[in-house]
């Protein structure tokens, strides 16, 4: 009962402090997460076990009062019975549900914030088959794939650019891996046809990293030239900053 206690505890201040965090900005990414989506998808998560908790400790201690007023009070053994009831309420609500891992198919579904966290937890849980060079860059693809899917909500869904990331995000990426983790560990250090299936896989993972900057970067020039012409502009119509500031002291 102890260890449950604890337990609860530990979930009650991990979702106030993701709490915390989310009103501060949601900057900060929990240590196993590599983006966004996939730490906010494990926020909702424990937000939904905390909310079970409560509800159940709620309708144990709810169902204990209206036994002791119907019957005089619960006694000892009562007491007893409720104790271990919202102990064992803490231990189930506490584990389940589980944020599981989207399948590799579910991956270019949905929309942009659902694709991002998608792919960022079925990343997360490759790592562990990854060599560290390999999972540096997957560490790095989750800071990619959040900017990539903040453009993303910006255009519309019939955009050309939407079926390219879809397969980029989608298929290649997952393909890439998936074919690594079908070599057996013992051969993938070994040199075939001049590198390592290691050292193909961290290649293919940095090629992947640089054509997922260079799209966000081109979906974000629309944004960048609307900037351009507004500070044009606000040059032309107002003369700078040199010319408010003698406006001002005249």
């Amino acid at each position: 009962m102890v260890d449950t206690t604890k337990q609860s505890d530990q979930i009650m201040g991990a979702a106030r402090q993701s709490l915390a965090v989310q009103r501060g900005g949601g900057t900060h990414r929990p240590a196993d997460s590599i983006g966004k989506g996939s730490a906010e998808a494990k926020l909702k998560n424990l937000l939904k076990k905390v909310r079970n908790i409560v509800l159940a400790i709620v309708a144990i201690w709810l169902g204990a009062g209206i036994a002791g007023a119907m019957f005089n009070g619960i006694g000892f053994w009562g007491v007893m019975a409720v104790v271990v009831a919202t102990a064992l309420a803490v231990a189930v609500f506490s584990s389940f549900p589980k944020v599981k891992p989207p399948k590799r198919e579910d991956l270019k579904l949905g929309s942009p914030q659902q694709m991002v966290a998608n792919t960022e937890l079925w990343l997360e849980d490759q790592r562990k088959a990854l060599p560290p060079p390999a999972v540096r860059v997957v560490d790095q693809l989750g800071v990619q794939l959040d900017a990539l899917g903040l453009q993303l909500e910006t255009i519309d869904a019939a955009h050309p650019a939407m079926n390219d990331v879809r397969e980029l995000v989608g298929e290649y990426l997952p393909e890439t891996i998936d074919n690594y983790k079908k070599i057996p560990e013992h051969l993938r250090a070994e040199k075939h046809t001049g590198k390592s299936a290691d050292e193909r896989l961290t290649d293919s993972l940095g090629k992947l990293s640089g054509e997922i900057d260079r799209v966000t970067r081109q979906l974000a020039e629309g944004a960048m030239d609307d900037l351009a012409i507004k500070d044009r502009y606000l040059e032309y119509r107002y003369g700078g900053t040199e010319a408010l500031s003698e406006e001002k002291s005249a």
